[in-house]
């Protein structure tokens, strides 16, 4: 067989591969040294000669351009030599690949690391990206992401798969990958959906599995989000016949037998709040009185002000902007969008000055362009209400 080697399996078997040297005892950044060069290879000789077993292709070359390389160091020539007497090391190729990702997303997610630094580090490792492609996602210079993911690996050189990883670290870095959106040529969104379903099926977890119902009742409505210009389009204005229902049934059948164990996380009463939006036929028909209760066991999980302040919001609906205020009172204005929460309440108050007051300051506060453009229209909308008042 001639022709073009498929680039998505080679992206696939590359986390396995890479997971592989390091349990055989290669440090990370070595490790990936030799894999790039394996696929390197691969791209050159596959066309010609395709192998019947392409992971345990990958494991061989790579395994021998590592070795190839600690040859060349005296440090790493005993390396080499404990890891060659130890009889666990398995024969190239064999292993069970779902562990060995499990295995890259504990040590990609390794407390020792920024959150950024996670994030770039598990894209780069586990999702298979390059560089580049990370880069154009951050909007950052591929330079300045390059030396971001070299001292990543550098941190984690030295660690040892010897002790079971934290499970909520790992999930905190996915969910990270998917609050970051869609730039270049990756979709964040969907990569962190991909991996968070890779997760799911090599770990038996509620969590786990909250998360990813979380993320496909969020990205269910993704299209309906940005109007054509591209502003924000706030969750009661959306049109709900652009939801993806199919995302959404997934969704709540996955939540659904998670809750089912009676083990309640955090991603799972996020996941239960987003689940009763998606499930409201309209925004007057939502059941903002369960959703109460939801950010109830949530601040009680997470004891988070942004949970409470997003409970504000919902207390504002089920009994009244006054209760919602009332709330709001209680958490520091200093919080992300306290402003624009209290914006909100105030114009569903009947308060249309301080309201657009509130607005015009939550737009100076906002941390992005589509959010701050939003804010600022608001405010430019119940102003031009009060003028026509003024003017009668």
């Amino acid at each position: 067989m001639t022709g073009p080697v498929d680039e998505v399996l080679l992206r696939s078997l590359t986390p396995g591969v890479l997971a592989v040297l390091v349990r055989r005892g290669a440090d990370f950044a070595a490790a990936e040294d030799a894999v790039q060069d394996a696929l390197v290879e691969a791209l050159r000789a596959w066309p010609a000669d395709p192998p019947h077993d392409p992971k345990g292709w990958l494991v061989t070359v790579a395994w021998r351009r590592f070795l190839d390389a600690a040859r060349a160091d005296a440090a790493r020539r005993r390396r080499e030599d404990a890891v060659s007497a130890d009889p666990a090391v398995p024969a190239p190729g064999s292993g069970a690949a779902v562990d060995d990702t499990l295995q890259l997303y504990f040590l990609c997610a390794h407390p020792s690391l920024t959150p950024s630094s996670a994030v770039a580090l598990t894209l780069r490792a586990v999702g298979g990206l390059t560089t580049r492609q990370i880069a154009d996602a951050y909007l950052v210079p591929e330079a300045t992401m390059a030396q971001r993911i070299s001292r990543a690996k550098r941190t984690v050189a030295g660690v040892r798969f010897d002790r079971p990883g934290d499970v909520a670290t790992v999930l905190r870095v996915l969910y990270l990958v998917f609050n970051e959106g869609y730039s270049g040529d990756v979709d964040l969104a969907v990569e962190a959906i991909r991996l968070t379903r890779q997760l799911a099926a090599a770990i038996d977890h509620p969590e786990v599995a909250g998360l990813l119902a979380l993320m496909l009742l969020h990205h269910a409505r993704r299209a309906a989000r940005t109007n054509p210009d591209g502003g924000l389009v706030p969750l009661a204005e959306q049109d709900r016949g652009r939801w993806d229902t199919s995302a959404i049934a997934e969704g709540v059948d996955i939540l659904q037998a998670a809750l089912a164990r009676d083990r309640l996380g955090e991603f799972q009463a996020q996941a239960a709040i987003a689940a009763l939006h998606a499930d409201a036929p309209t925004a007057e028909e939502t059941d903002w009185v369960q959703i109460v209760e939801w950010y109830d066991e949530l601040a009680r999980l997470t004891d988070n002000p942004v949970v409470r302040l997003n409970r504000a919001v919902a207390v504002g609906e089920a009994d009244g902007p006054r209760a919602g205020l009332a709330a709001l009172a209680e958490l520091d204005d200093s919080l992300p969008r306290y402003a624009a929460v209290a914006a909100y309440l105030h114009e569903r108050d009947g308060d249309l000055a301080t309201a657009a007051r509130r607005y015009a300051e939550a737009a100076r506060k906002a941390s992005n362009l589509a959010e701050r453009d939003h804010l600022t229209r608001q405010a430019a909308r119940l102003n031009t209400r009060l003028n026509a008042g003024r003017s009668r």
